[in-house]
């Protein structure tokens, strides 16, 4: 006989008579906190690193306490129950995250606060933004739009862009991988199509989950692969050379416009003085020693400072 369990419902009797629907009812009835605290503590975890209950996966009593209750009852309260004046968005995810995203602690600055290193070293208090490297998903579309090459395409059937060689021979299972052509290939990373065992190598590197066991929090890792799979893997490598095709046709005949633009485009700020300066001792560098017509030398010197941009650790992240 379907039923649920007798603690979960207000009189023990009826607990025959329930069936997993009345469960479904009430996992989210207004009269349960739970489920709303835990989205919201999951959104909270990836606007700013950690949740308000650190222990995500865990709000029982071996769990950690939240470090603001107030804050974490008023963001659940909003997401079950809204203000009057707001009753289309009961259980509105975009309203939660606009609340978030609207608030004064989010559009805090990231910058490491001298006054608070003693005071609050792991910024519990949220007294400043917290410095996040993007998803492993988010690199790869982050380089797609500094290119001007990603794709607005929404929904669809999953897409292959390039991979090393021989990836797909590496599992139990061996996949072919032709990596897709035109829109195809240049689409969201979220579109990726994804094989547990011989996952896509740029998500790997990047701690995608392995899709093997739930995840509620990603590892956030800091290697050297990381850094030569931005430099030299070889859909990195197109969209480098597609960065530096873009600056050489849209922005002026100085370097010096041309660096200005390049670093709006990755890293949405002008270069500093010293920036500018050994970037343009690279382009020189660049074209004593390359071969060639001019023009070919330029896209070729021009892709170089690409790579270089999209390498950076500020370009992969969230100040």
């Amino acid at each position: 006989m379907p039923a649920v369990l007798a603690s979960l419902v207000a009189s023990a009797a009826r607990a025959q008579s329930l069936n997993r629907l009345d469960l479904a009812r009430w996992i989210v009835a207004t009269n349960n906190p739970l489920t709303a605290r835990v989205i919201v503590n999951r959104v909270w975890q990836q606007y700013f690193g950690k949740g308000i209950v650190e222990t995500e996966n865990d709000f029982g009593t071996q769990g950690s306490p939240p470090s603001h209750p107030e804050l974490l009852d008023w963001l659940a309260c909003e997401l079950l129950e809204p203000a009057a004046e707001r009753p289309a968005k009961r259980w509105s995810l975009k309203h939660l995250h606009r609340l978030i995203l609207t608030s004064a602690v989010y559009r805090q600055s990231s910058q490491a606060r001298p006054d608070l290193r003693d005071i609050d070293p792991n910024n519990k208090l949220l007294a400043r933004q917290s410095r996040l490297r993007l998803d492993a998903e988010i690199v790869r579309d982050v380089c797609l739009a500094s290119a001007g090459l990603l794709s607005p395409k929404m929904g669809g059937p999953p897409v292959n862009p390039p991979q090393p060689d021989g990836v797909m021979t590496l599992g139990q299972s061996k996949h072919s991988w032709k990596a897709s052509a035109d829109e195809d290939r240049y689409r969201r990373g979220i579109y990726t199509q994804f094989y547990r065992a011989t996952p896509h190598p740029a998500l790997n590197v990047f701690d995608a989950p392995d899709a093997f066991s739930a995840c509620t929090r990603r590892i956030r890792s800091n290697t050297p692969l990381q850094a030569l799979t931005l430099l030299n893997d070889q859909q990195f490598y197109e969209l480098a050379q597609a960065l530096g095709a873009r600056v050489l046709r849209d922005a002026g005949e100085s370097d010096a416009d041309r660096l200005e633009y390049a670093f709006r485009l990755c890293l949405t700020r002008r270069p500093g003085p010293d920036e500018a300066k050994r970037l343009q001792e690279l382009i020189v560098a660049e074209l004593r020693q390359l071969d060639g017509d001019p023009k070919a030398k330029q896209a070729e010197a021009w892709s170089t400072v690409a790579r270089v941009l999209l390498n950076l650790d500020e370009t992969i992240t969230r100040e």
